[in-house]
């Protein structure tokens, strides 16, 4: 541990399990405080008991990033919690994979309240609270948003508008010295991922990437700490490309 984020306070959205909870369970060991975010209170909460009793600081808060109200009240538990917000990793996400005909209304509709909507108002929520201080605000997103993926229309669009979001907030708050930056994520082996691949989805993923295996929740881990700490302090309006190289290996 090097104490990278000593002193700060950061909020994880969708923090329960897979990449949320690698990203806070890291940011905790490298001295944050932090606020485990998920849909799911009890789950939000199990892990922040978790974090608590391995000696780190964290709460867990049941929110709905789809609701803006939800979203800003979040932001002021964190506040009323620990007086302070540096942090914000725009995580969640709810996703269906299926063919264009069988896309409906309500799919449509969750997909984009989650997926969009959630960035959205947590940067609405967090900007007030970072503007006295500075901040760095992460937003998950993935390289389907650049090359798309079969049965994952709505999927990828929701992704390349993070990219869009990412880009547009970081102009408007870069001189109140808030970074905001994106992750662009390749296939991560989480538990929800592997359960979902069967063995020739699996074999097919692994052929296809120059590196031979799928990213672990680790290796997205480690780039969202280093654009929240101070070693990233000029990068702003980026999406990095966490993949492998799989968004190359397919150029003449």
């Amino acid at each position: 541990m090097a104490g990278e984020l000593t002193g700060r306070v950061a909020i994880v959205t969708g923090a329960s399990r897979g990449l949320g909870r690698a990203i806070a369970e890291l940011f905790v060991a490298e001295g944050a405080r932090v606020a485990v975010l998920d849909l799911k209170q009890p789950w939000a909460a199990a892990v922040a008991d978790e974090i608590n009793a391995k000696g780190g600081q964290a709460i867990g808060l049941g929110c709905d990033v789809g609701d803006r109200e939800a979203v800003h009240a979040a932001v002021q538990a964190t506040l009323d919690a620990f007086g302070q917000l540096d942090i914000l990793v725009n995580n969640a996400m709810w996703n269906r994979y299926e063919p264009v005909e069988t896309i409906t209304t309500e799919t449509f509709e969750r997909m984009t309240r989650v997926g969009m909507g959630g960035i959205v108002w947590g940067i609405q929520a967090a900007t007030p609270a970072m503007r006295a201080r500075g901040g760095s605000i992460v937003n998950i997103g993935s390289m389907a948003g650049r090359l798309g993926s079969p049965n994952a229309l709505i999927y990828a669009g929701v992704k390349a508008g993070v990219d869009g979001l990412t880009r547009a907030a970081s102009i408007e708050l870069g001189r109140d010295n808030i970074r905001v930056n994106a992750i662009a994520p390749s296939t991560v082996a989480t538990e929800g991922v592997l359960a979902m691949l069967s063995d020739e989805m699996m074999a097919r993923r692994l052929e296809r990437s120059p590196m031979g295996r799928l990213g672990e929740t680790g290796d997205i881990a480690q780039t969202a700490l280093w654009l929240a700490s101070d070693r990233s302090g000029f990068v702003n309006g980026q999406s990095i490309a966490v993949d492998g190289g799989i968004g190359h290996a397919f150029m003449p």
